[in-house]
């Protein structure tokens, strides 16, 4: 029988996925870390409205989008799953720091697929603490039902793990820094959001953010062994957070890669023959309220097999390049939903793919 959770890649066949759910979403808390993947332009917004409920409008317009989406993958002959529902104004307190929530609409943040494992993050944003709340009884089911299930060492966000001389305010200068490896967060304990990684098979990418720190890459490489290579790559990139709309493989030797956040580490791609391909630019209108990501929302696709693919149903340049591709453009509606902050691979987290692990690089190994 196959396992009820397997993933190896973002592009075998998929067959179970957990949507997120937006309803109870709230403002995270303004802090270090939240203004440091934030835009200046939405800064006033999160001062205003940290701990409160996002819009009440703004909230049943990207549900909807969510309940579109379940359809269209359920018409596609995918299981659909959903976390619970949490009222995430809910204020705590732990020993090292006070907070509200964020939401559980972003699965592929908080959780990773490898084979048959569900591995929790140890997210680095305050608001995200308490998030596996949402998922803890869908996990539960896959582990009783014979999935792995680990979760990261959950980190204490006391106030070392932040670097409070970081320069936020300075975008040239945080372009230098994130060049030379410095960001918000410190290397005090060990944090990173599932995101920040992709998986092709036995070999794992990772890029060091503004949530995940080197302690946290170098947990997750101990953790995978030797089955698994983990490796880091490196962009130019001021603000990372998540690389899923900086750098998406669709498909065994196709990868996507964001003309403004350059991969420099694209050698082993090049000399695997792997096509390198340049996405269009997103239609995403320039006074559109996004705010925590970018307008690179455009190619934060899921593939649901090697032929078939999740694009925004604005994003017209985005789904022709995918026909010319050879891959069908299922377009759906998803902008409401983008200005939470993804679109969606980040409202995804694929459970099962039928497929087996594979091999896509060549390394170079002796034989």
């Amino acid at each position: 029988m196959p396992s009820v959770v397997n993933s190896h890649n973002e592009w075998d066949p998929l067959e179970e996925v957990i949507v997120g759910r937006v309803e109870g979403a709230a403002v995270p808390p303004f802090d270090v870390a939240v203004k440091a993947n934030t835009y200046p332009r939405y800064w006033d917004f999160f001062e205003r409205h940290g701990g409160e409920p996002f819009p009440e409008e703004l909230v049943r317009a990207a549900a909807a989008d969510l309940d579109e989406l379940c359809t269209v993958l359920k018409g596609e002959g995918v299981t659909v799953r959903r976390p619970e529902v949490v009222d995430w104004s809910r204020r705590y307190e732990t020993p090292d720091f006070a907070s509200s929530g964020l939401y559980g609409a972003m699965p592929r943040d908080f959780m990773m697929v490898v084979g048959n494992e569900i591995i929790e993050a140890p997210m680095a944003w305050r608001s995200r603490f308490f998030e596996y709340r949402a998922y803890r009884e869908l996990i539960k089911d896959y582990f009783q039902r014979g999935a792995r299930w680990t979760a990261a060492p959950k980190p204490t966000m006391g106030d070392e793990l932040y670097d409070a001389d970081y320069p936020i305010d300075a975008v040239e200068e945080r372009h230098a820094l994130a060049a030379e490896g410095r960001f918000c967060t410190t290397e005090f304990e060990p944090c990173f959001d599932a995101a920040d990684f992709t998986r092709m098979g036995r070999d794992i990418f990772v890029q060091r953010s503004q949530v995940t720190n080197r302690f946290g890459i170098e947990w997750m490489r101990r953790h995978l062994g030797d089955a698994y290579r983990l490796q880091v790559l490196r962009f130019e990139d001021p603000n990372p957070m998540h690389m899923d709309a900086t750098f998406v493989p669709i498909g065994p030797g196709r990868v996507l890669v964001n003309p403004e956040r350059p991969c420099l580490d694209l050698e082993l791609f090049r000399r695997s023959g792997w096509e390198i391909l340049t996405p269009p630019d997103s239609l995403i209108p320039a006074d559109h309220p996004l705010y925590m990501s970018s307008r690179w929302l455009s190619m934060n696709v899921l593939m649901i097999d090697e032929r078939r693919v999740l694009v925004e149903k604005h994003e017209e340049p985005t789904a022709r390049m995918f026909e010319q591709l050879g891959i069908r453009p299922i377009r759906v509606g998803f902008r409401n939903f983008n200005s939470f902050g993804g679109s969606f691979h980040c409202a995804t987290c694929d459970v099962r793919r039928r497929g087996e692990l594979e091999t896509y690089f060549d390394h170079g190994d002796p034989a």
